[in-house]
């Protein structure tokens, strides 16, 4: 074994007896984990920077189990020298993937991610570490605005693309310029292009303190960046990025409230108004 990780899901690098070196991945199952990997071999197929699969997702005693190469090196890239790569990096995602009609369900997207849940309440039924938001009373605020967005997100029709849901920069290494290899591909999202960018704008410089997040500027640069060069982009398709970038924002800092505050929370009350102010929902 060469090392064992874990947060949502364990990690394990092994060295095969032929010399191979992979990861194995196990996490709790979900059908929607195939066609993450789906997609993920093909994108590796395509030459995408990401670890190739090297096996079907089995289930096993109510775990996902496979496989995928081990990628060695690279660095993450410094948040101050622009938004512009990671920006260009997930539009070539973007361009590359299959259609969602084209692989097995995505459904149920990610809780930091799912503004477009099927649950009854503001919030998914279950956030990332199992517990129901709905049940947490408070702040107002934030429920009010979660509520806001989701209703806005709701009347935007758009087709479906393929994403990452959790684009942050501790995601991501990088040989110098050059993109080395994109991890955590569990987190791929079948949502209109506008929320898939709004979603990374929001997040792509957290290097993996807590708190991380992009700022305000950071993500006016993120949305700028990926519009430049991307066709048929529209002044409400921006708000509405904006919109679904605030989703995410909110969910992390109601996380934050349900155990008595945290960074998540104070970022957003200090940005809150601008990001409603640039979103569909307006102030």
């Amino acid at each position: 074994m060469q090392f064992e990780l874990g947060n949502l899901s364990k990690v394990l690098g092994v060295t095969l007896v032929d010399g191979r070196e992979v990861v194995i991945k196990i996490r709790r199952w979900e059908s929607r984990l195939l066609g993450c990997v789906a997609v993920q071999r093909r994108l590796a197929r395509a030459g995408y920077p990401c670890p190739a699969p090297m096996s079907a997702v089995e289930q096993i005693d109510g775990w996902a189990v496979n496989a995928e190469a081990l990628v060695h090196g690279g660095v993450q890239r410094d948040p101050s020298l622009g938004a512009d790569a990671y920006a260009l990096l997930l539009q070539r995602l973007v361009a590359a993937a299959p259609t969602p009609a084209h692989v097995p369900t995505l459904a149920p997207a990610p809780p930091w991610t799912a503004w477009d849940h099927s649950g009854a309440g503001t919030w998914p039924d279950r956030d990332d570490r199992g517990r129901n938001l709905n049940l947490f009373e408070g702040p107002v605020w934030i429920d009010s605005a979660a509520e806001r967005v989701r209703e806005a997100l709701a009347r935007y029709k758009a087709p479906l693309r393929i994403g990452h849901g959790d684009w942050e920069s501790q995601n991501i290494r990088w040989n110098g310029n050059d993109p080395l290899v994109v991890h955590d591909w569990d987190s791929v999202i079948a949502q209109p292009e506008a929320a898939i960018v709004g979603l990374a704008s929001s997040v792509w410089a957290a290097r993996g303190a807590p708190g991380g997040a992009a700022t305000v500027a950071q993500t006016e640069n993120f949305i700028d960046a990926y519009t430049r060069t991307a066709a048929d982009w529209t002044v409400q398709d921006c708000a509405v990025a904006w919109t679904a970038g605030l989703w995410v924002r909110l969910y992390n800092a109601k996380k934050d409230a349900t155990e008595g505050g945290g960074p998540q929370l104070d970022r957003l009350a200090d940005e809150i108004d601008e990001r409603l102010h640039r979103s569909v929902v307006g102030n």
